[in-house]
């Protein structure tokens, strides 16, 4: 049963990040070795990032031919649609970005989990798998990280990690329910554009705007917002 959601949840997330990197690529006008390059990096990352830190031997990824398989043709079909097509994808590219984000920190949970290791490592799997492959993107597609400035993100995949650490999930349906639950949070955060605090030193402005009271305190210990 593990099997099958670990072939499950690894297809999903695999179809969903290479296609985004691919996307990527091509909004940055790189070659058809560009496109693949990133849009490998993007669905594996995550992956080889996570099996270094816990732990799995990064010559496992070898074993995963099926999924470098699927990769390139979820890839070379993207490569070869018409450009309307592509636009159409970018408008809903959010929600398989957060079936991606959902199917990949569950199952980076899995495995730290399936090794019995304590919440920290778990939680870090989890981020990890989800968000790193994205990561790794943007970093080299020039690009400020999204998932370090957009809606809430990694949260999300943290969150995930926790519920699997805390044995609430076990069987087939329950981690699929989870991965719904996963899924429809990101979604929603897009959606009403849930962001967690921030502050920029430039204006010195916090985001969202703190309560009048905690500017004062501030500026009375001499503190400049």
């Amino acid at each position: 049963m593990d099997v099958d959601i670990f072939a499950v949840f690894s297809i999903i997330g695999t179809i969903a990040f290479a296609v985004s990197g691919a996307i990527v690529a091509m909004e940055e006008e790189y070659d058809i070795l560009g496109v693949f390059v990133l849009g490998l990096v993007t669905a594996f990352g995550g992956g080889v990032v996570r099996n270094i830190l816990i732990g799995i031997p990064v010559t496992s990824l070898w074993s995963q031919g099926h999924l470098f398989i699927i990769a390139m043709c979820a890839m070379t079909i993207a490569f070869v649609l018409p450009s309307t097509w592509i636009q159409h994808w970018k408008k809903s590219e959010a929600f398989f970005d957060a079936i991606g984000l959902a199917a990949f920190a569950i199952q980076g949970a899995l495995y730290a989990t399936g090794m019995n290791h304590p919440l920290s490592a778990v939680l870090v799997a989890a981020m990890l798998t989800g968000i790193g492959g994205g990561l790794i993107r943007d970093v080299l597609a020039g690009r400020k990280p999204l998932v370090l400035r957009d809606e809430i993100y990694a949260v999300w995949a943290m969150l995930a990690g926790f519920a699997i650490w805390l044995g609430w999930f076990h069987s087939t349906l329950d981690l699929l329910f989870l991965f719904v639950v996963i899924t429809f949070l990101r979604m929603l955060s897009v959606y009403f554009k849930w962001k967690l605090p921030r502050r920029s030193l430039k204006t010195g402005a916090w985001t969202p705007e703190l309560p009048p009271f905690w500017h004062k305190t501030k500026r009375n210990k001499g503190d400049t917002l």
